[in-house]
């Protein structure tokens, strides 16, 4: 449980009015198949978060506890700041014909490859020496996150108060980011 909660609320937060989720919102809009799209989503979130856990666990065996919190805390401090700039729309999708999962699956790991959420994976794995239930957890917190927009599409930027989610979830990030640095220094 030392990396599937943590790795689950960080990526939940995390993805939170971000640009996948803007993703999300088109997608579910194009294919109107909301069950194909968050399946495409959800493999493509369990391959990048895959990827980060591999690397983390790789990271663990070569750097100390400290360096490992730093970075972790380093990383959610830069996922928290994402909640202050506003999130550029990706492109459009309006000719794409490979079909809901398929088209869903391959934007979301292209898009989702060396994001914050993924580098945030990599520093749990890395630090609780749990790769499989960081990835999973991540994986499923970024599932769960978009699916409110794959299901209510163009209406789920304008029937949640955004702004506001986004910045309670970057002040959360910030705060627990905050913490894991001032521990790592030793300053606590």
């Amino acid at each position: 449980m030392d990396a599937l909660v943590p790795a689950f609320v960080v990526a939940l937060l995390a993805e939170l009015g971000d640009r996948t989720q803007l993703l999300a919102v088109l997608l579910g809009e194009r294919f109107r198949r909301p069950a194909a799209v968050l399946a495409g989503i959800a493999l493509a979130s369990l391959l990048n978060m895959a990827i980060a856990a591999a690397l983390g666990a790789e990271v663990a065996l070569h750097v100390n506890h400290r360096a490992i919190q730093m970075m972790a805390g380093v990383g959610l401090i830069l996922a928290a700041s994402g909640a202050a700039f506003r999130v550029k729309p990706p492109p459009s999708i309006d000719r794409w014909t490979l079909g809901a999962f398929a088209s869903s699956a391959g934007s979301f790991f292209i898009l989702a490859l060396g994001d914050k959420t993924q580098f945030v994976t990599g520093a749990i794995a890395a630090g609780s020496g749990h790769p499989l239930l960081a990835a999973v957890g991540a994986a499923a917190g970024v599932t769960l996150a978009n699916a409110p927009a794959v299901v209510l599409g163009e209406r789920w930027p304008t029937s949640v108060p955004m702004r506001a989610i986004r910045i309670g979830a970057g002040a959360v990030l910030a705060l627990a980011g905050l913490f894991l640095v001032i521990g790592a220094l030793g300053l606590v």
